[in-house]
């Protein structure tokens, strides 16, 4: 993994996050670090700021410019979903190896086209899904795994936020089925179902249902009434591969809720609850304490669970989320080297899309749909 050199694709929320952990991993874990090398952006004056404030060597206007770039290793694809498909395939194309964030694309069948194309030419990819990196949502597997719950018998999960609560929050492309394909299903949904696949196995089939609470916002530009394209609200019922049913309740405008992204997975001798809000905790209940004593003990975050050490040698003080991104960045460095478990790959980014995609098909079917192998 020596001196890998990124060249960095967008510069927003997501961007800054890739950028802080390109500049942090070599520090945490004691490993060479990669080099920043090229930032692009949509003009040529905000990449030049934005390279300066994130630590990267040079910059450009041109995202092309940056793909073609010899001294570019790592094309790093922090943009709006619509544009994913373009920039992973002219990547892939010019032979770089690709780290691409969630979802992979807007379609199953833009994602299929980007999987085929990597695993054809041979370059090695990534999908930015970073809360499976949590210390405690690891241990949660190891916990599963060993039977620490028994066999496993139900999940329920959600993800809730409220960045679109209020109905006069502008239009944003985020409301564009074009650009933004589905809505809170992608934005959101995606993460857990990929944390589904992380903790138990792929998702089998599904029954889902979708409501678009606000059908219009005002647009930014003129206060207009804009139609919204897609989903504000996801829920679906599913079953894995081996029969494990659970629940999913994805949405956009619960209000109170910030990172509600939680879990509870329940055992033949047990339960484990996570929440994303209180993302150094686990709780865990098993069974045999005596009348009096029965209910959940919280696991607090520490040096004993996976990667926590390398950011803080006490246990309870805790990690915040760019840290899980430091993590993931450790893990795309090991991957690319030919290191580490490249999951969560470009096929992983595309069964997730396959299972969001069934949900939509099941709401316009009105049943339940498998989703292909």
């Amino acid at each position: 993994m020596a001196g890998l050199r990124f060249g960095l694709i967008g510069t927003g929320f997501i961007g800054r996050a890739h950028a802080i952990a390109l500049k942090a991993v070599g520090t945490v874990f004691g490993i060479e670090a990669p080099v920043c090398e090229l930032l692009a952006d949509t003009t040529t004056d905000s990449a030049a700021q934005a390279a300066r404030a994130l630590g990267f060597r040079r910059s450009t206007g041109d995202w092309q410019a940056l793909v073609a770039d010899p001294q570019v290793d790592v094309v790093d694809i922090c943009t709006p979903n619509h544009l994913h498909r373009e920039m992973a395939l002219a990547a892939i194309r010019a032979g770089k190896s690709v780290y691409c964030e969630k979802p992979l694309a807007n379609t199953a069948g833009e994602a299929l086209e980007i999987v085929q194309a990597a695993e054809a030419a041979g370059v090695r990819n990534h999908v930015g899904f970073n809360y499976i990196r949590n210390p405690m949502v690891r241990h949660a597997r190891e916990l599963i795994r060993q039977g620490g719950i028994g066999d496993v018998c139900g999940f329920r999960g959600y993800y809730l936020e409220d960045y679109m609560r209020d109905p006069a929050t502008p239009w944003s492309w985020r409301c564009q089925r074009s650009l933004a394909g589905a809505g809170a299903l992608a934005d959101l949904g995606s993460h857990l179902i990929n944390a589904v696949h992380f903790l138990l196995e792929p998702v089998a089939r599904v029954q889902g249902k979708l409501q678009t609470v606000y059908p219009v916002r005002p647009d930014p530009r003129d206060g207009r009434p804009r139609p919204v394209e897609n989903e504000d609200v996801a829920r679906a019922l599913f079953e894995t591969g081996s029969g494990i049913p659970g629940t999913f309740e994805i949405s956009r405008i619960a209000g109170g809720y910030k990172c509600g992204l939680g879990f509870a997975v329940f055992g033949t001798r047990g339960t484990l609850t996570f929440d994303q809000e209180r993302m150094n905790e686990l709780r865990l209940y098993t069974d045999g304490s005596p009348p009096g004593e029965r209910g959940f003990r919280t696991l607090l975050a520490g040096p004993e669970h996976p990667d926590y050490a390398a950011f803080c040698p006490a246990p309870g003080h805790g990690l915040g989320i760019n840290d899980l991104k430091v993590i993931e960045a450790r893990d795309v460095l090991r991957s690319f080297a030919g290191e580490g478990d490249p999951w969560p790959d470009f096929r992983e980014g595309y069964r997730v899309q396959r299972v969001m995609e069934a949900i939509e098909q099941s709401h316009a079917a009105g049943g339940w749909v498998s989703v292909p192998a």
